[in-house]
């Protein structure tokens, strides 16, 4: 059985999992970075440490509503994953 299946870095984000894990990266001083090229083009992702310690408000219900779509629509596969 496979466990594994790569995503590409914008599926991550887009879902709002990327702010979900900086979100608590942001507590050790840390996150992950996200560089683009003048097209759009995703040219590097990389760790740093920063001194963000969390999000705006507007940004944190942007992104848990981002994220609660996210699992609404894949809460099936969600939960068969668990039922290894």
């Amino acid at each position: 059985m496979r466990m594994v299946y790569k995503k590409n870095w914008e599926t991550f984000r887009k879902s709002g999992l990327l702010w979900w894990v900086n979100r608590t990266l942001h507590l050790f001083g840390w996150a992950i970075c996200f560089n683009y090229d003048k097209t759009n083009k995703l040219t590097d992702v990389f760790p740093s440490r920063c001194k963000f310690r969390g999000f705006s408000g507007d940004v944190e219900s942007k992104n848990f509503i981002k994220l609660t779509n996210h699992m609404k629509q894949n809460i099936n596969n969600l939960v068969k994953d668990c039922e290894l």
